[in-house]
């Protein structure tokens, strides 16, 4: 094989997988006619959760080949009959696997708002965001076999502020533009991504930006959130949140990397996430969880004190969500894309609560006392 210094390869074998997933790259001259009917998807960001559930479900895909998934870390779990390259997108390798497997598809999941591991930094995973970014679609823009390309976004990208609209629509733009963090991260990355398209029109280019995500297995900053015994809130505000499960991330991850169903378009730029909102308060006592109201210069200061101990990413846009919320019209989704998530908001929550069990205070006691105390309220 002819990968640039700086990737290794490993072949996952497993009962996923089918016939010929175990042979090593193609070469380049080769890859289209030992590929003449199937898709060659290259998936980045395999090392999370999500990107192993992805890997694991395209490989079902009758149309899919061959799926390459690549990481700078090896992935603690299974990826079926997947090859794993080990590689930094932030290098120039990435161009060599692109070719040497003949990828079609490139799917990118290595945009995140935590690090992978649990003493990582911020700036590294600033670097994977933007840099890594930047390489893979240099690569993707200097490698004729790349017809798709599919981007995990978020719609951090509208920001949070008091001046919001009620909801985000795709066309859009936050009313202040975010000054840092992963909010700053997803618009660069976009921005890059629109100057590829323009680049190479040939291509088709999704981006998807999802709602917080949510289920039993999320690794998120929002999931960290509320994983703490108790929650930190901005005394006086009680935002609208909207969330989207992991098992309808994965499968309109799915849908985009594929051909567009009859009576669909799924290139573009769309928002993803389930039906409804919740409110802050409701979500803390459907997890039985006790609240802390703060002024916002001491949950400033708690926010970094919990980010000093390695506890949750409680970054300033996480402490602007939990102040002033956020929520997207979805109908580009239904209309255009095709696709209707299998779990609303709310089930969305309640699925995550049931999968990390009872917080200090049980849920139906609470909604209970809650009840009460608006009856004494209303009727003095």
């Amino acid at each position: 094989m002819a990968f640039r210094r700086g990737a290794v390869l490993t072949r996952y074998g497993g009962g996923e997988g089918r016939g010929d997933r175990h042979r090593g790259p193609p070469h380049a001259e080769n890859a289209e006619r030992e590929h003449p009917l199937g898709k060659v998807v290259l998936v980045t960001g395999v090392a999370r959760q999500l990107g192993g559930r992805f890997v694991r479900r395209i490989l079902r895909d009758p149309d899919v080949d061959r799926v390459v998934g690549v990481d700078a870390l090896p992935p603690a779990h299974h990826l079926g009959g997947a090859d794993f390259v080990r590689i930094d997108i932030r290098q120039p390798a990435i161009a060599g696997v692109l070719a040497e497997y003949g990828v079609d598809t490139v799917v990118h999941l290595d945009v995140s708002g935590i690090p992978l591991l649990p003493r990582g930094s911020r700036a590294s995973v600033k670097e994977t965001n933007v840099i890594g970014t930047m390489q893979l679609l240099g690569a993707c823009q200097k490698t004729p076999s790349v017809r798709r390309l599919v981007v995990k976004s978020s719609t951090n990208v509208y920001g949070s502020s008091p001046r919001d609209p009620a909801v985000f629509t795709e066309t859009m733009v936050p009313k202040a533009l975010p000054g840092g963090g992963f909010a700053k991260d997803i618009v660069e990355v976009e921005g890059y991504v629109r100057g590829f398209a323009r680049r190479r029109p040939d291509v088709a280019v999704t981006v998807l930006r999802f709602a917080n995500i949510l289920g039993p297995s999320a690794d998120t900053p929002l999931a960290e959130y509320f994983r703490l015994p108790v929650l930190p809130t901005v005394l006086g505000y009680d935002p609208r949140l909207q969330f989207v499960h992991g098992d309808d991330v994965v499968e309109v991850l799915r849908l985009a990397s594929g051909e567009p169903r009859r009576g669909t378009l799924n290139a573009g730029t769309f928002n993803i996430a389930g039906d409804g909102v919740l409110l802050l308060s409701q979500a803390a006592r459907r997890l039985g969880k006790p609240t802390l109201p703060l002024l916002l210069p001491a949950i400033r200061w708690t926010g970094t004190a919990l980010r000093s101990v390695g506890v949750t990413d409680f970054s300033a846009e996480q402490i602007r969500l939990l102040t002033h919320g956020r929520v997207v019209e979805t109908t580009q989704m239904r209309e255009v894309f095709g696709f209707e998530p299998r779990h609303t908001t709310a089930e969305t929550f309640a699925d995550f609560a049931r999968s990390h069990g009872p917080g200090l205070l049980p849920p139906e006691k609470l909604a209970h006392a809650v009840d009460r105390f608006e009856e004494v309220v209303r009727h003095g």
